[in-house]
């Protein structure tokens, strides 16, 4: 179509998301791409194509990966629900239990499951922090621990876009004394074959897709900003076009910068839905997988005043009301990478693109929805 080149399977039953997926790419919707299923652990559908460069001059191979931004952070949840399963990290701890200096500034009453749930009062950075900064991880951490709470915890969810990483990384550095880049590909991505990392070697540099920023037609559609909420949303780091330099590759913000393709983090998050199994070995319990699906948080996001359904560390509403039934979880990244769990079809979705959208998860979203139209069509 046009001279874009689909590759990949997907099974004769779901060969309409092919078509769609075809289509995207076909009609510029999409520049490069990737979309994978797993249903019981079996990959179903596994696509790619396009481009993966803005000059089209480097195809979008089965290999290329690409910064999926906040979908990062639904692989931090996998990593902290595998670790809250082997009974090292309490949902209910208090952080300065594995981290003292945390409890400066009255923080002492922050909970693990805070910082899961995006309500830990820690929404934003250190004001005046400067890109570098947030390649260096210590420093980081040492001034979110020296920072004081912006409001109670558990009193109001504002999204913390780039601190969640850090604060979930670095409990996961005391409890375990590894990174959370090195703890998540020795204990899950190795052991699966998954081609998914939170601190990308430079070894692996020329398989990574070109993100291309979005173009705004139009006005900006209105949000409501708080002071708060500005701070939140102004961080050093939203521009798509610092994602091609070592430097942002290279460092562990386990937020924002996690490098993969759809086929890996469909694969990681199977280990979700099949109970705590994947390519037949158990890597958790089936409670420790639902517990992603524990309501933390209802009410509503500060920044737009939508309705919000927070599980530990995933989302569990949409906004598009695409989800078909409660046991679903979710995340998605800026510009439209997205993943999935269906915990009672026991199957996972996940897209990951380089050309970014406003509307973020909706290509995704459509791509998912036609797999569930078809599964429900077979019942």
């Amino acid at each position: 179509m046009n001279g874009v080149s689909i590759e990949g399977f997907a099974q004769e039953r779901f060969s309409s998301t092919r078509d769609l997926f075809a289509a995207n790419l076909a009609n510029g919707t999409d520049l490069g791409a990737s979309f994978a299923v797993t249903i019981e652990g079996e990959m179903v559908v596994d696509l790619w194509g396009g481009w993966a460069d803005e000059a089209r001059s480097r195809p979008w191979e089965r290999d290329t990966i690409a910064n999926v931004y906040s979908t990062t952070k639904t692989i931090v949840a996998l990593t902290a629900l595998l670790l809250a399963d082997r009974g090292e990290l309490d949902w209910d701890a208090p952080i300065a239990r594995y981290w003292p200096e945390f409890a400066a500034e009255g923080k002492s009453v922050v909970k693990v499951r805070h910082l899961m749930s995006h309500t830990a009062g820690l929404p934003h950075l250190p004001e005046r922090m400067a890109l570098e900064d947030l390649y260096d991880w210590d420093k980081t951490t040492a001034l979110l621990a020296a920072k004081e709470l912006e409001y109670a915890p558990g009193s109001i969810y504002c999204y913390h876009g780039n601190t969640q990483g850090y604060l979930i990384g670095e409990v996961i550095r005391r409890i375990t004394g590894r990174s959370i880049g090195r703890f998540f590909r020795e204990e899950l991505a190795e052991p699966l074959g998954a081609d998914f990392y939170i601190g990308l070697p430079a070894s692996e540099d020329a398989r990574v897709a070109e993100l291309i920023p979005p173009v705004m037609k139009g006005p900006p559609p209105p949000v409501v900003m708080n002071e708060l909420v500005k701070k939140a949303f102004t961080d050093p780091a939203r521009d798509p076009v610092l994602t091609r330099s070592r430097a942002w590759r290279g460092a562990e913000m386990p937020a924002i910068n996690g490098h993969g393709n759809a086929r890996s983090i469909a694969r990681l998050h199977s280990i979700l839905a099949n109970g705590g199994v994947a390519n037949g070995r158990r890597f958790m319990s089936e409670a420790g997988c639902r517990k992603a699906l524990e309501l933390q948080f209802e009410g509503l996001e500060l920044h737009n005043a939508t309705p919000i359904m927070q599980g530990m560390g995933l989302y569990l509403l949409s906004a598009t009301n695409m989800l078909p039934g409660p046991n679903v979880a979710w995340g998605g990244g800026m510009g439209g990478s997205l993943a999935v769990i269906d915990f009672d079809a026991r199957a996972t979705f996940a897209y990951v693109m380089n050309k970014l959208r406003f509307g973020s998860c909706v290509r995704g979203a459509a791509l998912t929805t036609v797999i569930w139209s078809a599964m429900a069509n077979e019942i």
